[in-house]
């Protein structure tokens, strides 16, 4: 049996229903409630900000849980959960009860989303392709998503209720992947002592200051990027850009993604450098704030668009690969859950953040704080990778 009690290639299904599901979700929510429900991008940015800490909660808990308790029953129960509370929002969707059932929704996805990353990090292959394929995964359900939710939602004149009945069967089809092929843990001994008592590991000093500035990082990038998928939808529109123009922008991250993982995969045999993939990565998001101080019309947008999607496929997926190589087996998933709740807080103040700044100034001051943001913290991260590097050891 396989030691991580799941092959593979279930995950990377589970991973592409649920991202598919959730792409039916996220991109309308800043617009929904600003278009349909009459509140303020200030308002949106609360609501986002309790999905997301409630999804860094979700994260962290589900991470410590993972190295301690069962972790099928606990995968079975979040994705249960988390369709049942999709099921409810297909006839409750008014104010406020969008936003308390979007809440607990970001619980259970932090949950989920933890859990599938910590069964991978047993998966006794490279971290960087099983963490890249994830990624892969991940975006090619956002392809198949962000390319319907746009016209979908202007078809329905704003009735979100058909995208989270689509989403409430995704979801059905992931707990019954779950259910079938996730194993019982119990069936898999531990193999140390370490991972027996994963409380009494002790990680190396150069190990841990790499990992918390990437944690750090992450939520930094998540914070800007959130403007991305949040009030940028608002900005575009407000220019006479359509809704359906503004998901496609997703569909192209989305197939970008789908292509640059696919090259990188197959690069990663033969080049071995993931620290200057991150370097490259997060200046390259940060640059593509920069961009969007020049837009004007929808082909600059695509250019940010395309160099923001070059960051990500490099950055983002590479380092939780990191975090895993550098953490020992038995508290692989607490620090993924960890790496989890610092990229939700990003998502969850990212929102709010940005509403607060437009309101009190405009979008141009968004985009410049948010490209001089990215690019400190890189300068950060490469000082500490420069100083620990030779130190750490790697699991």
């Amino acid at each position: 049996m396989n030691r991580q009690g799941v092959e593979l290639k279930w995950l990377l299904f589970g991973m592409f229903l649920g991202s598919i599901g959730n792409s039916f979700v996220w991109p309308l929510t800043t617009i929904y409630i600003h278009d349909q429900l009459h509140e303020s991008l200030t308002i949106s940015g609360i609501v986002l900000l309790f999905y997301s800490g409630a999804n860094v909660v979700g994260s962290y808990v589900s991470g410590l849980l993972f190295d301690r308790a069962n972790p099928r029953h606990l995968m079975i129960g979040g994705t249960l959960l988390a369709t049942v509370v999709m099921a409810i929002m297909i006839p409750f969707n008014g104010w406020p009860v969008y936003g308390i059932l979007l809440t607990a929704i970001g619980f259970f996805n932090g949950w989920i989303i933890t859990m599938v990353n910590s069964f991978a990090t047993r998966s006794g292959r490279d971290g960087r392709y099983v963490f890249n394929m994830l990624y892969f995964a991940n975006n090619l359900g956002m392809v198949i998503g962000t390319t319907i939710v746009g016209p979908l939602y202007q078809y329905a004149h704003g009735n979100v209720s058909p995208m989270f009945a689509i989403t409430t069967i995704l979801y059905v089809m992931f707990l019954l992947v779950v259910i079938r092929h996730f194993k019982d843990s119990r069936q898999i001994a531990p193999t140390s002592s370490d991972e027996a008592q994963p409380t009494a590991v002790k990680i190396p000093a150069a190990n841990l200051w790499i990992s918390w500035i990437f944690f750090i990082a992450l939520c930094v990038i998540w914070t800007m990027y959130e403007q991305w998928s949040s009030n940028l939808s608002v900005f575009m529109t407000d220019q006479g850009i359509s809704m359906t123009k503004y998901s496609l922008l997703w569909t192209l991250n989305g197939v970008l993604i789908v292509v640059l993982q696919l090259g990188i995969t197959y690069l990663n045999r033969w080049y071995n450098r993931p620290y200057l993939q991150v370097f490259l990565g997060i200046f390259t998001i940060g640059f593509s704030f920069v961009l969007l101080l020049f837009a004007r019309s929808y082909g600059w947008f695509v250019a940010a668009m395309v160099i923001l999607t070059i960051g990500e496929a490099t950055a983002l997926p590479t380092m939780p690969a990191i975090v895993n190589s550098l953490s020992p087996a038995a508290v692989k998933g607490k620090y993924q859950g960890i790496l989890n709740a610092f990229s939700s807080l990003g998502k969850a103040f990212g929102p709010l953040f940005g509403g607060l700044m437009i309101e009190a100034s405009s979008y141009h001051v968004l985009f410049v704080i948010c490209a001089a943001s990215i690019f400190v913290m890189e300068a950060i991260v490469m000082v500490v990778v420069k100083l620990q590097q030779s130190k750490v050891t790697e699991y």
